[in-house]
């Protein structure tokens, strides 16, 4: 069964346009306990909102897990996980961190109760919601 998530990256660092050029690719530099935990319960095919942080602060395309976690490359503690995720798919309107605080229906989402968390599960109603706001 897939399950749906939401992985924050600044755009200056990795962007939604660095994603889609390079295909398949690994999240890495996680360094935060919760967002290792929920990379460990990533499986293969699962779906992720791609969200740009920092100043655009709004979810922009869709990823596919293609890769289940593997001890992160760039973590010289050993500690730190990544997972291989693909871009699905643009959204056809980003929708912003606003809009969701805006939707009552949303007043529950990791995003906005966890905002500095980089890594996020969420629920398929989060994910139905989101998707018919970016149409």
């Amino acid at each position: 069964m897939v399950k749906y998530w939401l992985l924050k990256s600044e755009p200056n660092a990795w962007s939604w346009a660095n994603q889609v050029k390079e295909g398949a690719s690994m999240w890495d530099g996680v360094r935060n306990y919760q967002a290792r935990n929920n990379l460990r319960k990533m499986k293969k095919n699962d779906l992720c909102f791609f969200y740009h942080s920092v100043k655009e602060r709004s979810i922009v395309g869709i990823v596919k897990v293609v890769k289940e976690y593997y001890p992160d490359p760039t973590d010289e503690t050993e500690r730190f996980v990544v997972v291989d995720v693909k871009a699905i798919k643009k959204l056809k309107n980003p929708v912003s961190l606003d809009q969701i605080k805006e939707n009552d229906k949303l007043k529950d989402i990791a995003l906005v109760k966890q905002s500095r968390l980089s890594v996020m599960p969420l629920k398929k109603v989060e994910w139905d919601i989101v998707i018919e706001m970016s149409n």
